[in-house]
């Protein structure tokens, strides 16, 4: 594929955002903060990167110890325009879309990571061959990623139920946050549809230093313990919350700050 290429910029205090266009026209919203070393953070399924990462101050932290923090959206999320053929996706295009940002940003010496399916999106480059000084996967344990096919599914029903699912169904919150949200549900079931298994050999051989940092009562995505003991070099935080609330937690942002200036 070829080089994506700038749109217009818009700025608001202390955060500015600006569109990337990629070769299928696809216009990513890329919103940075902060100056010095690169930080590139990656949002959950349903969300984007204000609600992830800078509505409940995290960026903000990182950008105040001295971090450069690059925060896109990913198809059909947030500020994001567009997203190609939404029934012809490659498979993939996540991370496809990522290695893509690195390239067009120029990102050599830089920190990755990301919140739940940013986590298994962070996890897939570093099978790919990508090379952060340090990596991040929260909200992820490790069934999340061994066992990717049930998540898969869920929130695959949880689209395709979005306008009948009653309140008390497993799937009530999910349906919620994404309307909440805005999400493109027909974007979101090619994303999911598409997302390949993650090579564990491949992962389990990677010797990049990982914050496994996981909500004390999130199980959604497995055993984060688990994760960081089969990991070659990773250390593990527990903060409050659930998968749904645990990124509304300072703690989050505290730890992701002291893992990465340690």
């Amino acid at each position: 594929m070829g080089g994506p290429g700038h749109g217009l910029r818009m700025t608001t205090p202390n955060l500015t955002t600006h569109q990337v266009r990629f070769p299928d026209d696809f216009m990513m919203a890329v919103h940075e903060m902060g100056s010095g070393p690169s930080l590139l953070l990656l949002h959950g399924l349903f969300s984007d990167a204000q609600t992830n990462w800078v509505r409940f101050g995290h960026a903000a932290k990182l950008a105040a110890a001295g971090f450069h923090v690059w925060m896109p959206d990913f198809r059909g999320h947030g500020h994001s325009k567009g997203s190609g053929p939404d029934h012809g996706l490659a498979a993939d295009v996540l991370a496809d879309d990522i290695e893509l940002l690195i390239e067009h940003l120029g990102l050599e010496d830089f920190d990755l990571g990301g919140f739940s399916l940013g986590a298994r999106t962070t996890a897939k480059l570093l099978t790919r061959g990508v090379k952060p000084r340090r990596a991040i996967l929260a909200g992820m344990g490790w069934q999340g990623l061994t066992g990717w096919g049930n998540r898969q599914q869920f929130f695959i029903d949880a689209i395709d139920q979005r306008d009948t699912v009653k309140r008390g169904d497993p799937h009530w919150m999910a349906v919620q946050f994404m309307k909440t949200t805005g999400v493109d549900p027909v974007v979101a079931r090619a994303l999911l549809s598409g997302f390949a298994p993650i090579d564990m050999d491949r992962l389990l051989a990677v010797d990049t230093p990982v914050l496994v940092v996981c909500g004390k009562d999130d199980q959604d995505n497995g055993s984060a313990p688990e994760l960081t003991e089969r990991l070659i070099d990773a250390h593990y935080a527990e903060i409050p919350g659930t998968h749904m609330s645990s990124v509304t937690e300072g703690a989050l942002g505290d730890e992701m700050v002291s893992f990465l200036t340690a």
